[in-house]
């Protein structure tokens, strides 16, 4: 029987952590999905097989093949997974810089990439793939999860002042506060503020809200069959409309029409057909 669960993590950890997701038992009529970028970090664990790939969103001849547990950057632009291969999964998706203090590598190393989890976490990745494929509830694989994540803490609980400060403005009004507007009043320099916001999230304050403001026309979209394309894009702070489908191609790899063609119930996975 098909499962989508979620599960929302308990404190310390509910600061940082969005949810814990399971995924299973799904048979797709399709092969592969366009993932859309929202401005988060994830780690992704394939419970059906110890393999991951991911596929050049350019070329789909062209992939990388990673083990079982993953981390997904936080991206800018979207990026092709394989559906087949991932008919059990579980991930922990991160709020926006919330991955930081688990992982002893800045967030902007990881921008618009993939890496092995056990390349930062080490061996013990594997001994955690295996209780969880032996936990039979999704709380039971939340808690280890849970309790992996703290075990491996890098950084303390606590990310910069000036960056959730940041991360809220941006989220709220994403397409009508600047860089300086915010940096004024978190009295940094426009360049520290810029630095440390991108160690702790993976993106620049720039691209950060570039992405939110996507992520608003998608929101806007939601379930309509009908859009006023130009509305749209005036309402979400685009120039015009030219703009908007630049921006929107860039980001998504597809123009707007597309996207409101093939969308899936979920808004940030698009099937993808050959």
């Amino acid at each position: 029987m098909p499962v989508y669960h979620t599960y929302s993590p308990q404190p310390p950890l509910a600061e940082f952590v969005d949810l814990f997701w399971l995924y299973e038992g799904f048979e797709q009529t399709h092969t592969r999905e366009c993932r859309l970028p929202d401005g988060s970090m994830e780690l992704i664990i394939n419970l059906h097989d110890d393999t991951i790939p991911v596929y050049d969103r350019q070329n789909t001849d062209q992939f990388q093949t990673f083990r079982g547990c993953v981390i997904c950057g936080a991206h800018s632009e979207s990026f092709i997974i394989d559906t087949a291969s991932l008919a059990s999964v579980m991930g922990v998706h991160f709020k926006p810089g919330g991955a930081f203090p688990f992982f002893k590598l800045p967030a902007s190393e990881l921008h618009n990439a993939h890496v092995s989890l056990q390349t930062v976490w080490g061996a013990a990745v594997d001994d955690l793939r295996e209780q969880l494929l032996e936990a039979e509830t999704l709380e039971i694989r939340s808690c280890i999860l849970e309790q992996a994540l703290l075990a491996r803490l890098a950084r303390p609980l606590v990310g910069h002042p000036a960056v959730a400060f940041a991360l809220k403005e941006f989220q709220e009004v994403p397409h009508t506060r600047t860089i300086s507007d915010v940096s004024e009043r978190i009295g940094l320099s426009s360049r520290r503020f810029i630095q440390v916001f991108h160690e702790e999230v993976g993106l620049t304050p720039k691209l950060f809200c570039r992405v939110q403001r996507f992520q608003e026309v998608l929101r806007r979209i939601g379930r309509e069959q009908q859009v006023e394309w130009v509305d749209i894009a005036l309402t979400c702070g685009y120039f015009d409309q030219a703009h908007f489908i630049h921006d929107f191609r860039a980001i998504s790899g597809l123009n707007p029409g597309a996207y409101l063609l093939n969308r899936s119930e979920h808004l940030n996975h698009v099937p993808l057909y050959d």
